[in-house]
């Protein structure tokens, strides 16, 4: 969601392979189950609302949109020509799209009931930052997931990928093992769930109020 410090032109990070469109049948199978756990934490939220903090190109955010309708979904990531375009093919009555930053959110205290940070605070700067803002704007949950360090970075490397960065995926700033997210999202509320589909990790937390 947010670019380096120093960076010219704030763009979205990361890399450019669609997981969710993979036809690889192995990947297939390791987002299947990434899916399931992340719709089973969010019918465990049970959301009257939700904001999706780094949505990129909206996949997921449109998917939720669907399922939760006609209750609010918004999506919002760095402004980008390419995220835009998608954002406007994806059209439901109780869907918005928006632009903004992680670290200022353009909404007030406990404004939406679920804010989530699905694959965004490992790109993030300050993933403290964000978490903070995410959990100002929630009124009683947070969903985030991470890939699980060390096991994605060797997971990259005994497929070859990213040898030289040492298994790391191009702009991936920020790395937690299961243990190690567990106690950051412990600083903004209580970790209610934390999930591990290969090679993820997936919390709910409820944030006081």
């Amino acid at each position: 969601m947010s670019a380096a410090p120093g960076a010219q032109a704030e763009v979205p990070t990361g890399n450019t392979f669609d997981k969710y469109g993979s036809g690889n049948p192995l990947h297939r199978r390791l987002m299947a189950g990434f899916e399931v756990a992340l719709d089973e934490l969010l019918e465990r939220a049970a959301p009257r609302s939700v904001l999706d903090v780094g949505c990129g190109e909206g996949v997921v955010t449109e998917r939720w949109a669907r399922v939760l309708a006609p209750r609010p979904v918004i999506g919002i990531d760095l402004p980008d020509p390419k995220l835009q375009a998608e954002w406007r093919a994806r059209q439901r009555d109780n869907l918005e799209f928006c632009s903004g930053r992680a670290e200022s959110l353009p909404f007030g205290d406990g404004e939406v009931d679920l804010v989530t940070a699905i694959e965004t605070l490992e790109h993030v700067a300050e993933p403290e930052r964000a978490l903070a803002e995410m959990a100002r704007v929630a009124g009683r949950h947070l969903l985030v997931s991470v890939p699980r360090e060390p096991l994605w970075r060797g997971l990259n490397l005994v497929r070859g990928s990213y040898v030289r960065q040492l298994g790391n995926t191009p702009g991936h700033l920020n790395h937690w093992s299961r243990r190690g997210l567990e106690r950051l999202l412990g600083a903004y509320g209580e970790v209610v769930e934390l999930r591990s589909p290969l090679p993820w990790t997936i919390g709910l937390v409820r944030v006081p109020r």
